[in-house]
């Protein structure tokens, strides 16, 4: 057997486990955001290198839309029952009622953008003072412009224009009273890195990540799972589709993309020849605007 040589993997790995480390040092009451997709099933097993034998020093919390997929929630569930961490979940369906707030009508019905007022009460409630998120460097144009300790003001904000710097792997934490920093370990990663990495470590996914057959209705190119979510129009045609998941949002704004890919060598090889971002082939709530996604953020989106 040959000896394990250190790659740019080990390279990631170590610096997101750098990066939480620095999250419990610098800061009292931090949270990982935790919602059973890929990227933040990844910073849990980061979390676990970094922080094992002993607990984590912040609980997973979740906010859920009450749109989600099954077999994310299930997963959700799964994994913080065997790592024995403690998952914190509130649903927007709760501040919706409270807050009297209007849900979005339409086809595809979307409670992306009223997951903010959840995420802000939840950051409220328990006096979160850091909240580690998954994104990524190659996800989606707006997340360029975040460092890797992201200040958010007084109000849950986000001013791309007021960015700290961040020199030599230095990350500055300090805060002013009622302010948060949504921390980003895995900022350096792409897309492919992140299966690499699963398939290098092992790691369980949900089984939406492969190849399945599911009930979908084809909208403007893409595939959307069927569900009670969706409001369909007479015209509307559902089809059985053998399909699989990129990313993992909402049914109402997240497509599929047909596939046969039943391994992680088959979706390293799928990711590797594909000339299209995951968000920006399936999130179709990116689609309203250019900076769709950094006015979400700037409103207190993730």
């Amino acid at each position: 057997m040959k000896p394990h040589t250190f790659d740019y993997l080990d390279a990631l790995e170590a610096e997101a486990i750098y990066i939480f480390r620095e999250v419990a040092g610098q800061f009292e009451r931090p949270a990982l955001l935790f919602s059973g997709g890929k990227d933040s099933i990844t910073l849990a097993h980061l979390a676990l290198k970094a922080f094992r034998p002993g607990k984590f020093p912040f609980p997973l919390v979740h906010i859920d839309t009450g749109h989600n997929f099954p077999e994310a929630l299930d997963y959700r569930d799964r994994l913080a029952e065997r790592i024995g961490e403690k998952l914190i979940v509130r649903r927007v369906e709760d501040t919706i009622k409270a807050k009297h707030l209007s849900e979005p009508k339409g086809k595809f019905a979307s409670r992306n953008a009223l997951q903010s007022h959840t995420l802000l009460e939840t950051i409220e409630e328990f006096r979160f003072d850091a909240c580690i998120g998954g994104a990524r460097r190659d996800e989606e144009k707006a997340r360029a412009k975040e460092r890797i300790f992201s200040v958010r003001d007084e109000f849950g904000q986000w001013e791309p224009k007021l960015q700290r710097p961040e020199l030599w792997n230095i990350f500055n934490g300090k805060i002013h009273q009622g302010e948060n920093v949504r921390v980003f370990p895995i900022s350096n990663w792409t897309e492919l890195d992140v299966w690499n990495y699963i398939q290098r470590e092992n790691i369980a996914l949900p089984s939406i990540y492969f190849a399945h057959d599911r009930e979908c209705l084809e909208y403007k190119g893409q595939l959307v799972a069927w569900s009670e979510f969706i409001m369909p129009d007479e015209s509307d045609v559902v089809s059985r589709k053998r399909v699989r998941y990129r990313t993992v949002g909402d049914m109402t704004c997240t497509a599929a993309v047909e596939s046969n890919a039943t391994t992680l060598d088959d979706i390293i090889r799928e990711i590797t020849a594909s000339r299209t971002s995951e968000r920006g082939e399936t999130r179709m709530d990116d689609r309203v605007s250019e900076a769709a996604m950094e006015d979400r953020k700037k409103n207190g989106y993730f």
